[in-house]
């Protein structure tokens, strides 16, 4: 058992050092799962008692260990808001649910492998992992930072094939890459058992080099269309627990506008700042009578063509519980919602404003309320509000009034391929990204939410301004390569002349279109394995 143990561990280091931000070893994701996968032959193969759970317990501890090493910084968001205990039950979210998804996964493949074929048990892995990925992406306790296709992040020369497939076309690479060498080493194992080998190998170097070779390609020779268009990007790197100095919100949007000004050209189109930038909750309907909008006007008045896309804290009063998510205010006598929000500001009274859906579980949005609500003390707690935050059901864009239309992603929204995707289809030429991540301090995390910025600028073929509070902020083009980046923790403001685009890749016309054949399949296995269960049962 202790062989096992050590290919399991084996596993989960290989896949942590494959993971961003660590760059260039992202390949080593398509081997990854091989000593996992040979463990959980070997303990088919023995002799030992309860072999299920023992599969089970084996396949948890790569993706237990796995999703630790990559995600810790969770509980240090966590940890810095609350008591350590809390912190970490809480993370069992992310750590735990993740892992136990994955491992489902595995154990519910092996189980099929005893039942059928091995090419019909192989596809039915793939169909229960990305069926796994779905539902972590979609689900109230959504969190797909650890889809399989994410850590190609750091090597962006390899996946330019994205544009296609999305990141579950990489999940599907992967994971059909493990299993091809699985069946090598089955195949090599038995008797006679090498010329067979020799066409798994052969399958194998085509699955891998064809798509690297076409991404390395496709790489050298894209060319951007020229359609300049001037962005500068701010960072005010305003501490977000306010350990170090607090600012009033007159003082911080003064911030913003001197450090806009270091870069400002008289033909700069777009000022971005980060998320919750323009800080006091504000009634969107009186948007125009606070302090921060005139002073953002009094700014634009020496540049006339832009606009400044900004993170806002707001909130609209309803006669009637007219969301979901709509408190009511026994001492105001209204219902209301409040948004964690972008908004544009022109050079005119014109306002418009998106509001972040994809929303954190347990932070900004309580998972299964009807069944959660008795910890909503917590919720309050941690920063939240009882209802959660309000939220749009489908993506919108900003609008300049040049008419360039831009995806405004807040924060954790820019892991969703798909959610990026409906923005650009209408008619979104670049993308922005603004997000605080200081909640993080300086780990990992933070690097990750970086890297996977490139990712939505591949699928897109968007360039991407991202403007991050306390860092990094970046511009990305359209082949996904980090252009321009500021460091950590430090006030920054950065500038660049990005390509508009509006031509539409196939994947921003069909997001994710590679999922739907694989829950399909994963579904149809997980009702063969209850059929033959049920059948065992009536025939005992």
């Amino acid at each position: 058992m202790k062989r096992q143990i050590w290919l399991a561990l084996f596993s989960a280091a290989l896949l942590w050092l494959a993971w961003p931000p660590i760059p260039f070893t992202s390949p080593i994701l398509l081997f990854a799962f091989l000593p996992l996968m040979i463990a959980l032959q070997e303990i088919e193969e023995s002799d030992r008692k309860k072999k299920g759970r023992i599969v089970f317990l084996t396949a948890g501890l790569t993706f237990l260990v796995w999703n630790t090493a990559s995600i810790y910084w969770v509980f240090n968001s966590l940890n810095a808001v609350m008591p350590t205990f809390i912190a970490a039950l809480l993370s069992l979210i992310p750590f735990g649910l993740g892992a136990f998804l994955m491992t489902l996964s595995f154990w519910l493949y092996r189980k099929i492998s005893k039942k059928t074929k091995p090419l019909i048990a192989d596809i039915c892995l793939i169909g229960f992992w990305i069926s796994y990925e779905f539902l972590h992406q979609s689900w109230d306790l959504k969190f797909p930072w650890m889809t399989l296709g994410n850590g190609f992040a750091t090597t962006p020369q390899l996946i330019q094939w994205y544009e296609y497939t999305g990141v579950y076309g990489g999940s599907f690479w992967i994971l059909l890459s493990n299993i091809l060498l699985f069946r090598i080493w089955v195949v090599l194992r038995a008797e006679g058992g090498r010329q067979k080998a020799k066409g798994y190998l052969i399958a194998f170097i085509v699955w891998i080099f064809a798509p690297i070779s076409l991404s390395i390609l496709v790489y050298a020779t894209y060319e951007e269309e020229v359609n300049p268009s001037n962005v500068v990007v701010v960072q005010p790197n305003i501490d977000p627990y306010g350990k170090h100095f607090i600012l009033t919100p007159a003082q911080q949007t003064q911030k913003l506008i001197d450090l806009s000004k270091n870069k400002a050209q008289v033909n700069t189109e777009f000022f971005i700042w980060p998320e919750t930038a323009l800080t006091g909750m504000t009634e969107e309907d009186d948007f125009r009578n606070t302090d921060n909008f005139k002073s953002v006007q009094v700014f634009l008045d020496s540049f006339k063509n832009a606009t400044v896309i900004s993170g806002a804290e707001t909130y609209l009063i309803y006669d009637y519980q007219k969301t979901s998510t709509a408190r009511f205010s026994k001492e105001n006598n209204f219902w209301w919602d409040s948004f964690n929000t972008a908004v544009a500001i022109e050079n005119t009274p014109k306002l418009q404003f998106y509001h972040k859906s994809k929303l954190v579980p347990g932070v900004e949005k309580m998972p299964f309320p009807e069944v959660l609500s008795v910890i909503s003390p917590l919720f309050e707690k941690f920063g939240g509000t009882p209802g959660g935050y309000g939220s749009q059901k489908e993506p919108s864009n900003l609008y300049a009034s040049s008419g360039i239309g831009v995806v405004p992603a807040i924060c954790y929204e820019s892991i969703w391929g798909e959610w990026i995707a409906k923005s650009v289809q209408k008619e979104a030429q670049f993308i922005t990204i603004i997000t605080n991540d200081g909640w993080w301090g300086n780990t990992s995390g933070k690097d990750q939410h970086l890297d996977y910025a490139s990712l939505r600028a591949i699928e897109n073929r968007r360039w991407v301004a991202r403007s991050a509070n306390t860092g990094i902020s970046a511009f990305i083009n359209q082949r996904g390569e980090i252009v321009q980046q500021t460091k950590w923790w430090e006030a920054a403001v950065i500038k660049q002349d990005i390509n508009l685009n509006s031509n539409l890749t196939f994947y921003t016309t069909h997001p994710d279109w590679i999922v739907y054949p694989f829950l399909l399949v994963g579904s149809i296995g997980v009702l063969f394995l209850v059929f033959l269960r049920f059948r065992g049962r009536k025939t005992g």
